[in-house]
């Protein structure tokens, strides 16, 4: 799994808002992080990559780096 097709993905979650994301950004802190964005996300990685990431494992993250780490680890 590449990490910057991984970035890309998240950042389409944003919808119109113009946001840089890193691998070190701190996602909950992004400007148009919303409770839906999670959803958007949740939902993201079941359908790109087939892993149901549970809510209460997400929250355990704060970086794109650690969201992607646990995508990762559920293959």
């Amino acid at each position: 799994m590449d990490i910057q097709l991984f970035i890309q993905n998240v950042t389409d979650q944003f919808d119109e808002l113009n946001v840089e994301l890193t691998p070190e950004t701190n996602f909950r802190k992004v400007e148009g992080w919303t409770s839906l964005v999670a959803l958007l996300v949740i939902t993201m990685v079941d359908e790109e990559y087939g892993i149901v990431l549970p809510p209460e494992e997400m929250r355990k993250t704060n970086t794109i780096q650690e969201l992607f780490d646990l995508v990762v680890s559920k293959q």
